[in-house]
């Protein structure tokens, strides 16, 4: 008995030429078989397939690369704001005899300032802010426009402020509390 393609040759419905396409088509698809290759995908399509993933990953690897650099660039450009603000708006020639203690980097720094400046940190009209391991004393609104930018930059901020409110009745109204009391 003759085969399906020998008759269909037999009959003049097809020719030798498509007779060994199809040969040499079969053949593929078997050897595709069992090499693991995708059953009806060609070796091309796979390739097409491969690059395809490969570019996507490219491009999401891509994406987190330029999010990471623009968050240090942000990151760099508000340093650099800060530092700027408080270079600009520090306030200078304050050295003198009065010590004033506070925290910088969970260590306990002196600061020696004149009368003045010393009521005016502890009044709260002053503050204190450290950046790159320096201390700046700044007013008490330019520490509060740092504080929108950063938490961490504010070293010192005293709330409260003191008036001199007296009471008519008080017996030691005649004697006036030194503030620079040592403890």
């Amino acid at each position: 008995m003759a085969s399906l393609q020998e008759q269909l040759l037999k009959a003049g419905l097809t020719t030798k030429q498509k007779a060994r396409q199809a040969n040499t088509d079969t053949r593929k698809q078997n050897k595709q078989k069992r090499s693991g290759v995708a059953h009806g995908a060609s070796l091309q399509e796979q390739v097409k397939q491969d690059l395809k993933v490969s570019k996507q990953e490219k491009f999401a690897k891509d994406l987190a690369l330029n999010a990471d650099k623009k968050q240090e660039l942000a990151e760099k450009e508000q340093h650099l704001r800060m530092q700027q603000i408080l270079q600009s708006h520090q306030i200078k020639n304050v050295n003198g005899e009065s010590e004033y203690n506070y925290t910088f980097a969970n260590k306990i720094k002196k600061l020696f300032v004149d009368a003045i400046t010393h009521k005016a940190l502890v009044n709260g009209r002053l503050a204190l802010c450290g950046l790159d391991d320096v201390t700046y004393i700044v007013t008490t609104e330019t520490a509060g426009k740092l504080a929108l930018l950063s938490d961490s930059v504010v070293l010192v901020q005293n709330d409260k402020v003191i008036t001199e409110d007296t009471d008519e009745d008080d017996p030691y109204a005649d004697f006036q509390i030194p503030d620079d009391m040592m403890w």
